[in-house]
């Protein structure tokens, strides 16, 4: 089993902002995959399920908004029994360019809320991650919390539109073999 977290946060207000690539490629994979969005409160997320050769895989948008993310992936976590190794987080990322995508094995949350909410919940920091790069504002007033709200870039669109065969190769390859092929890009 394999659960995808897509960060980002509820709402029509959102839905074209910076901030939520992790649910602009899992909205993605669910549609590369034929599968459907269902509202479940008790995981505080929408959740998609479906199968990836024998692996079975739930696609999970937490509606917690961004900073409390952390409580939707407990819950998932804990209902599906799921370890750090079976988790994958799709994510913003400031530090990389629009355009830009890779994975990470572990690593801290560069001040992410989000990845921060869910290291605080689950006691852990080793999970995989996919971020996708958003860049930073090249003035320096723009604030992070401004930045993160803005609208999407067409570069970081297009990345979010790949992200589903850079997941389809994690779930099937695995992170380091995914990592060699989608990193090297």
């Amino acid at each position: 089993m394999k659960l995808i977290l897509g960060l980002g946060n509820p709402g029509k207000q959102y839905a074209k902002t910076k901030h939520n690539a992790g649910f602009l490629a899992l909205d993605a994979l669910a549609d590369k995959l034929g599968v459907f969005w269902t509202a479940e409160t008790e995981f505080k997320a929408d959740l998609a399920r479906a199968f990836v050769e024998s692996e079975r895989v739930i696609l999970a948008k937490p509606k917690t908004f961004m900073n409390l993310s952390g409580q939707a992936a407990v819950a998932l976590m804990n209902f599906y029994k799921a370890g750090p190794e079976d988790v994958l987080i799709v994510q913003d990322d400031m530090d990389h360019l629009p355009g830009q995508m890779n994975f990470i094995p572990q690593g801290g949350d560069a001040g992410h809320n989000g990845i921060a909410s869910i290291f605080e919940l689950t006691g852990r920091r080793d999970f995989a991650r996919l971020r996708i790069g958003i860049g930073r504002p090249d003035n320096k007033e723009i604030k992070s919390e401004d930045w993160v709200l803005g609208s999407l870039q067409a570069e970081t669109v297009k990345t979010a539109e790949e992200a589903p065969d850079a997941i389809l190769d994690w779930i099937t390859l695995g992170l380091p073999k995914a990592m060699t092929k989608w990193n090297a890009k």
